[in-house]
């Protein structure tokens, strides 16, 4: 894309148009999330074992590494507001085989297929990144990972309250209904963007990711930074309903999905991180954040004493990690401009890792020492990733400054799209 393409496409980036990224976002990345308060139902309408039904939630985060891996580089090669809609359009119809699902095995074919698709979330992610000037980047990406994480902590509240409505068939296919409409709006909406004369291959573009892990500093550190900021997420949205729903508290379901009602005020205050990053911040934004994450582990382990208590830590604790991760994005953004979908991918693939890893620690470490282990252990992957930027933070201190971010600009428009990806590739070999 020439560089008066992307000053015109920058322009069409208005509130309005961020906004509805950070919808679909939201929408997209909620689908997997859907079912986890969900399973007791689900187990008891299709027959499945209780000790089984655990893997609806497992074949979805398989299908969605899969399509991290798979999918996302594809908005590196096409033409993303095409792949977007197409995405848009075909999750709907998962949406909809999963509604409507007889018996365990389409279930779980849907869920596979769900998962697979959700992945339209990170391509909007990088095709936001790519609208927006380098100056308001940061802004940009932390305004529509704030809708994401929204999302995601709605996502429990939402489906518990529509399936005491509707059953749990309903929450699947209202989701699919909203879906295609995004599908229609993002359709109207989004920009479309010229691709260059010469295209790359998919195997080369695939190749190209492990290049960009040899050769980026950058990606390597903030994708290990991001597995423990998610491992860490996970290790309490996993296992907090547990002290909740026991003796003393014994909180209902929806009292408990309301519980992330407190995250989403975390995660809208994290949007200023984006801003910070543009300032050249970045640094001093991910220090003081995982410092953060550190200390809301304090109020979180008087969750049996005070609810209040437990509430502060929520806030602190989503706000840390919302403001890392966004500053993540940002810094991997600036390296490879014509690659953003291929980091963005790579970057998410540690962040799975991390949150599977955290949510099996967890319930682990809960049924052998209690609410206060889970605590010890959120700390210790807290102290962790602290100990791990304060390592690193001389190689990608460098890397995240306004003059980088102009220059791999104005490098990027110079070389071909078949230059951008074999020329790694080459380097490798």
């Amino acid at each position: 894309m020439k560089d008066g393409d992307k000053a015109g496409l920058s322009d069409r980036l208005s509130p309005g148009v961020i906004l509805l990224f950070a919808v679909a976002g939201g929408l997209s990345v909620a689908n997997i999330y859907y079912a986890q308060p969900l399973l007791e139902v689900m187990a008891r309408d299709l027959s499945i074992s209780p000790a089984s039904i655990g893997i609806v939630v497992t074949v979805t985060q398989i299908g969605y590494a899969l399509g991290l891996i798979f999918i996302v580089p594809l908005g590196d090669l096409l033409e993303r507001r095409r792949l977007i809609v197409g995405q848009a359009i075909l999750s709907s119809v998962a949406l909809i085989i999963v509604s409507q699902a007889p018996t365990a095995t389409v279930l779980l074919v849907g869920m596979v297929a769900v998962g697979l698709l959700a992945v339209v979330v990170q391509v909007l992610v990088a095709f936001a990144a790519s609208l927006a000037a380098p100056a308001e980047r940061g802004r940009v990406v932390g305004s529509v990972t704030s809708g994401i994480v929204i999302g995601i902590l709605l996502a429990r509240f939402v489906s518990g309250v529509l399936a005491d409505l509707g059953g749990w068939r309903s929450v699947y296919l209202a989701s699919a209904m909203l879906t295609l409409l995004m599908a229609a709006l993002l359709s109207r909406t989004l920009p479309r963007q010229e691709q260059g004369s010469e295209v790359p291959s998919y195997p080369a573009l695939l190749r190209s990711m492990l290049v960009l892990f040899i050769e980026e500093p950058v990606l390597r550190i903030r994708a290990i930074i991001g597995l423990l900021i998610f491992a860490t997420f996970s290790t309490f949205w996993t296992s907090i309903v547990l002290p909740l729903s026991a003796p003393p508290l014994l909180l209902s379901h929806t009292e408990v999905g309301l519980l992330g009602l407190a995250g989403v005020a975390g995660a809208l205050a994290a949007g200023g991180a984006g801003r910070m990053a543009d300032q050249g911040q970045g640094q001093r934004t991910t220090g003081i954040s995982l410092s953060l994450m550190l200390v809301a582990w304090i109020p979180i382990v008087l969750t049996r004493v005070s609810l209040w208590a437990l509430i502060v830590g929520v806030i602190v604790l989503d706000l840390a990690i919302q403001a890392v991760h966004v500053t993540n994005q940002s810094m991997i953004f600036a390296v490879r401009p014509e690659a953003r979908s291929r980091l963005v991918a790579g970057y998410m693939v540690f962040y799975s890792l991390g949150s599977a890893s955290g949510s099996i620690a967890s319930t682990l470490v809960y049924s052998w020492a209690g609410w206060t282990g889970v605590c010890v252990l959120g700390a210790a992957l807290s102290t962790l990733a602290l100990l791990f930027w304060a390592a690193t933070r001389h190689v990608t201190g460098a890397a995240h400054s306004t003059r980088h971010v102009n220059s791999s600009e104005r490098g990027a428009s110079s070389r071909t799209s078949e230059q951008l990806v074999a020329s790694p590739s080459r380097q490798a070999r």
